[in-house]
């Protein structure tokens, strides 16, 4: 039996749009997902979009489930959360957690999906990607009870880790961003809040997440003499320049990448890839983090709003897409036939949480 579902594709830098795909019949050991939610990661996924992938980056920066090439077209994403309508026994009907593109229904090996704690709404389950990268990036930065601590940056990875270093006993976060508008998001979630220039020195340790040359350089000014940066930006094809003939060797300071593309060291002999996800869904249960999810649209309108989110005309963290009745558009072989005994079980599945 073979599905036929809908996905949302960039076509040309700049230009999406929704086109209809055939799934392949479940083996064995895979799975059938019904989706939910996804979410639009504006950083990552608006850099493809605009076609800023640089050539040297286009293995790294291909997505688990990718379709096609960059600079397109490409099916690109991962923040998916889903139904289970076919696999394996334990997973049936279970809410799952897969880093797959913005798409209807999919098939994937059962092994890619991790279900979602009970604990955890299915909408507030499409952040599991980012805090997982902030997770990664706190077993890289390694911070001790009673550091100070600043996040440069309040986009989405920005304030997942502001949100996961507010529980660490002592540490004193302050959250940093150019926009007001994010003072917000940061009360939500528990932090102090400056604006660069209002914003606290004398750091043990500075994460930056602003992808800005200016952001790196006030992150290397707020440090303490040994202090360290953690950078978790990604440019795309900008070069950045900063001051290191300043004071950043007679202060003994510390510039360290952090990429969730791998464990971090720090941990790496005794945990996975499914380790790191199944603790970010956990961490998931803190209904504090809702506050990154500033908007949603429905799936069919993706074509629409990643311009808007690319552009900035949207002001988002987490955009999530909304599923719902987007399955009436698709069809199943079966029901060609006209099966009337087949129908309603059909129907059923395809409603049905």
């Amino acid at each position: 039996m073979t599905r036929r579902a809908r996905a949302f594709w960039l076509e040309e830098p700049g230009a999406g749009a929704i086109r209809e795909v055939e799934l392949p019949v479940p083996g064995p050991d895979d799975v059938l997902v019904r989706t939910l939610f996804s979410g639009v990661s504006r950083g990552t996924e608006t850099l493809v979009f605009g076609g800023r992938v640089p050539a040297n980056q286009h293995t790294v920066m291909r997505a688990p489930f990718q379709d096609g090439d960059f600079p397109g077209p490409v099916k690109y994403g991962y923040l998916n959360v889903g139904v289970v309508e076919v696999g394996p026994e334990r997973l049936v009907g279970r809410t799952v957690f897969c880093l797959y593109p913005h798409q209807t229904r999919y098939v994937v090996p059962a092994a890619a999906v991790t279900p979602v704690p009970p604990s955890v709404p299915a909408g507030r389950a499409v952040l599991a990607g980012t805090v997982e990268t902030a997770v990664n990036a706190l077993w890289d930065a390694a911070p001790l009870i009673g550091d100070r601590v600043t996040v440069v940056g309040g986009g989405m990875v920005g304030c997942s880790v502001a949100a996961l270093l507010a529980r660490y006993p002592g540490v004193r976060v302050e959250l940093v961003d150019a926009d007001p508008g994010r003072a917000k998001a940061a009360g939500a979630l528990g932090v102090a809040f400056a604006a660069p220039a209002d914003a606290a020195g004398d750091r043990d340790l500075v994460v930056h997440a602003s992808a800005t040359e200016a952001g790196l350089t006030r992150s290397l000014e707020l440090l303490r003499p040994e202090g360290t940066v953690v950078e978790l930006s990604w440019y795309g094809d900008r070069r950045v320049a900063l001051p290191l003939g300043e004071a950043f060797h007679s202060r003994r300071l510390t510039l360290r990448g952090s990429q969730v593309g791998t464990v971090s060291p720090a941990r790496a002999a005794t945990r996975g890839y499914a380790d790191r996800l199944a603790l970010a869904l956990e961490l998931l249960a803190d209904p504090a983090l809702d506050a990154l999810v500033t908007g949603e649209s429905a799936f069919a309108e993706l074509p629409e709003l990643m311009p808007r989110l690319a552009s900035g005309g949207i002001p988002a963290l987490c955009h999530r897409i909304r599923y719902d009745g987007e399955q009436n558009g698709e069809q199943n072989e079966e029901e060609t036939g006209a099966d009337p005994a087949a129908a309603p079980d059909l129907e059923e599945r395809r409603t049905a949480h």
